[in-house]
């Protein structure tokens, strides 16, 4: 397929340039510092022969993730999670659900695995096809960074621009998302808003579907709102810690080792029990917001978005438990025993030690993570009143 040329900078690779695009990340003497962390003992020349030996076969990036990515995911699955479900029971009663594209779009947990567990799920359940997905440009500090997500079916969003510069940027992403999905037939994940919602209370931005509709109709895209569930969050203390240093320094930005830190922590830090769990399709709805004016149409629409994505949270007896310390109360003691709670205060306890500030301000920090924990039961309980 003849890919447009305004796409070039942005999109994934293609079929063709994968080869060229591996022999150059295993020239990259960055890329092979990192690959030396994980087998120390092998030379260089051992190490590449064996990734060149595993690309054998690899064509597509589609089929990079299935070499690569698949087993690599699987094992953080395994070793720090209790377990990744996922229920597309509103997806698959769609008798053509194996020819549909979707557009997911969710609240956001993790910088690097909301899109990566997704796909494994997508694979399992016998979905022809995973995601591709948007990565914004400010986590792409390396080349072999940008290389690697390249390869992995990932486009780049442009951050940090003018003004105008966005409103170009957001265009062009658009018509790039909306061409994926009609020609290239292709899956898209992408966040309800940029960046992710410290407190966890997930709301989808109006802006991200204003950008999503510059490029066409909206309804060609087939939207999904997607509901990721994490037991435990590996990254609560590190936002509890930022909530605490843009209070005490308003100007306080994160810098790229931040951004770094989060990632790794995300990662390889414990979860607990995760779950996925996609709405049905708001093309199933949407006409029901035809008549409204177009001033009131993307509130309306982000709305009940967020409400779908609402009534699909899993929630744990950790969420009832921090419910219940804010408010001081155990309206929810049905829901958790004195073992659960006992086992939230020791998690919540080794989170707060992990906090180094120097002006640490425990009882914030504290009610910063309880309160990340305990909005998913009151948004829940919100759209099931």
């Amino acid at each position: 397929m003849k890919i447009p040329e305004e796409f070039s900078e942005i999109r994934p690779y293609e079929a063709e340039e994968m080869k060229q695009a591996f022999e150059d990340l295993l020239n990259d003497r960055q890329f092979n510092v990192v690959m030396k962390g994980f087998a120390p003992w092998l030379p260089k020349s051992v190490r590449n022969g064996l990734l060149r030996l595993a690309f054998k076969g690899v064509k597509t990036p589609l089929d990079f993730q299935k070499r690569f990515m698949k087993p690599i995911v699987n094992h953080i699955i395994r070793k720090h999670t209790d377990g990744c479900r996922f229920d597309d029971s509103h997806l698959s009663p769609l008798t053509s659900h194996l020819d549909e594209r979707f557009t997911f779009v969710s609240n956001h947990r993790d910088i690097v695995l909301d899109s990566a567990f997704l796909d494994v799920k997508l694979f399992e359940a016998g979905y022809p096809t995973t995601v591709e997905i948007g990565i914004g440009d400010n986590l792409l500090i390396y080349p072999w960074i940008k290389r690697l997500v390249r390869m992995n079916k990932a486009f780049t969003v442009r951050r940090g621009l003018s003004l105008r510069e966005t409103l170009a940027a957001s265009q062009l992403m658009s018509r790039y998302i909306h061409f994926a999905v009609t020609q290239k037939k292709e899956n898209i994940w992408i966040a309800q808003r940029e960046g992710r919602a410290k407190d966890s209370n997930d709301r989808t931005q109006d802006a991200v579907l204003k950008m999503l509709a510059m490029g066409g109709d909206l309804q060609e895209l087939n939207i999904v709102p997607l509901t990721i569930s994490y037991e435990y969050d590996p990254c609560d203390y590190l936002k509890a810690q930022e909530f605490q240093q843009k209070r005490d320094n308003p100007g306080f930005k994160k810098s790229r080792q931040d951004d770094l830190d989060n990632m790794k922590t995300g990662i390889f830090g414990y979860k607990g029990r995760v779950v996925y769990r996609p709405a049905a399709p708001v093309n199933t709805w949407i006409d029901d917001l035809k008549d409204l004016p177009k001033t009131e149409y993307y509130k309306a629409l982000a709305e009940r978005m967020d409400r779908e994505i609402h009534k699909g949270y899993e929630l744990f007896p950790c969420n009832y438990i921090a419910l219940d310390e804010l408010r001081g109360n155990q309206a929810n003691s049905a829901h958790y025993t004195a073992a659960d709670k006992q086992r939230f205060e020791k998690y919540l306890a080794g989170q707060l030690a992990k906090i180094t500030l120097d002006n640490k301000d425990e009882a914030f920090l504290r009610e910063r993570i309880l309160t990340m924990y305990a909005n998913p039961v009151v948004n829940y309980n919100n759209v099931s009143a």
